[in-house]
């Protein structure tokens, strides 16, 4: 009858088990834990940050590094000999909204990444949603479309509208302008993101099972009943880099002056750099931009798709950014990131690269108790956040779980601001490329840019423009040749 643990509710006899050896080894300590997969060890390191600071818990940790500080990509954070006053919480902002913007929206450096209703359970959206009204950051809806959920407590939204259109399509399947203008003209929705790809998926797109769709996802998605609810891998409302910022502009329109850009996960760089051609050719610009990186998670997806499609965060975060720098268009382009962020040194480190503000899935995941059962594509997740199971998703308590996510978005951004008074720096604004250095695979500690392509401020608008690609990486030239704005 407890409302306070889901385990326990779903599983209220063998639920214990999992507190009793938490207890036996509180799973802090699995940082101690040797393991040959890199990826399970990092899990619960990042989880058990997470709890630690949902939970309000201290996320002090005695004896030292656990890292090995001579391993190649290690990556440290220089500190200045007088550090200063910590950044005002409040002021770990940053404006979106270029010259065709009336409305912007100034977005905290720490949100909840996309995640749809359907995948998430409605206590999971609450919980998030009722978190970020009290923290004042902005919840991403996922492709799902603007469910009562998400509406519920007022939170700030960014709407994301997928190949699929959901919430804003005609009975076939293709974009219906009218729905949109309905819901976009929500004060509630403050941007609006299209989705060109996702980095856990790129390119694949994705399919809701029949039983999977009950009659609140088909009100909320505008799909059948009893339907499969299908993702279509690529959108029919643009087919080319210069209809989609006509496609842009057109959603500017339609939703008032509201900031409007894209979320991509860049894969064949001719593709990215056709974009930036259609923008210079067309002078319409995103409002922003969203890199998510390959190693981003999601419910269900092919393995091969998962490990070995598109380009990780870091990599993909750079090339977008020195583009922009390249063509002159880094100051009227804000860039947003997603790829595994959970920690504030995650958040430097993009910042550092060239984002300016960051989204994370897994940390709000963690905060509201998904362990990591990996049964999201089955209906049977254990903690009620990713299913649609009613008796399932009871054992999450909206109430409890959105004070877990204020908390770690509140304790997260003070991290963030305690490591900008280390660093010397007043203003998150004052973040530049020289501030990590990263040990590469020879030993020697460099900045960590150094290791990652840069180009210099205009460099793209000249006749030498293939020649300086060139030298930042081989065959680069030719992807900047090769990019056509009239088609992908």
């Amino acid at each position: 009858m407890q409302n306070q643990h889901a385990i326990l509710h779903n599983y209220p006899l063998t639920g214990h088990l999992r507190f009793l050896f938490e207890f036996i080894r509180p799973e802090i300590r699995q940082y101690f834990l040797e393991s040959d997969n890199e990826e399970i060890t990092f899990s619960r390191a990042q989880r058990a940050l997470v709890y630690q600071r949902a939970k309000g818990d201290s996320d002090k940790r005695p004896f030292g590094t656990l890292t090995n500080m001579y391993q190649p990509n290690v990556e440290i954070l220089l500190q200045k000999g007088s550090p200063t006053a910590s950044p005002d919480l409040h002021s770990l902002r940053v404006t979106v909204g270029g010259s065709s913007c009336t409305q912007p929206y100034a977005i905290s450096l720490f949100n909840i990444s996309a995640m749809s209703f359907g995948s998430l359970s409605a206590n999971a959206i609450m919980a998030l949603n009722r978190g970020a009204q009290k923290g004042g950051f902005a919840h991403d809806t996922g492709e799902g479309s603007v469910s009562s959920y998400h509406r519920k407590y007022g939170g700030d939204l960014i709407w994301e509208i997928g190949s699929g259109y959901f919430g804003c399509r005609t009975q076939d399947g293709r974009f219906d302008p009218e729905r949109f203008k309905t819901v976009a003209l929500e004060p509630q929705v403050k941007m609006i993101e299209i989705k060109l790809s996702q980095g856990a998926k790129p390119g694949h797109g994705g399919v809701l099972p029949a039983s999977k769709v009950t009659p609140e996802i088909a009100v909320t998605r505008g799909v059948p009943l009893g339907e499969d609810c299908v993702s279509p891998a690529s959108h029919s409302a643009f087919k080319s880099p210069l209809e989609l910022c006509s496609f842009i502009q057109e959603l500017r329109t339609l939703s008032n002056g509201k900031p409007v850009g894209f979320k991509l996960c860049i894969g064949n760089i001719a593709d990215w750099f056709a974009i930036v051609k259609a923008m210079l050719e067309s002078k319409v610009y995103p409002d922003f931009i969203v890199v998510d990186g390959s190693e981003g998670g999601t419910g269900a997806a092919p393995v091969e798709f998962v490990d070995n499609i598109g380009m990780p965060m870091r990599d993909g975060l750079r090339l977008v950014h020195t583009s922009l720098v390249g063509v002159g268009l880094r100051d009227q382009i804000r860039i947003g990131v997603a790829g595994k962020i959970v920690s504030a040194f995650d958040m430097m480190r993009a910042l550092v690269i060239g984002a300016d503000w960051c989204n994370s899935a897994r940390g709000f995941m963690f905060a509201i108790g998904c362990i990591q059962s990996r049964s999201c594509h089955t209906d049977h997740c254990p903690t009620g956040v990713a299913t649609q199971d009613r008796l399932r998703q009871s054992a999450l308590n909206p109430m409890d779980k959105s004070e877990r996510v204020y908390r770690f978005h509140h304790e997260t951004l003070l991290a963030f601001a305690d490591m900008c008074a280390a660093a010397g720096i007043k203003s998150h604004q004052e973040i530049d490329e020289d501030l990590i250095l990263r040990r590469n695979p020879q030993g020697k500690l460099q900045a960590l840019v150094e290791q990652l392509i840069k180009i210099p401020p205009g460099a793209l608008l000249g006749d030498e423009a293939k020649q300086i690609l060139d030298e930042q990486m081989s065959g680069l030239g030719k992807q900047w040749q090769d990019a056509n704005p009239n088609a992908w």
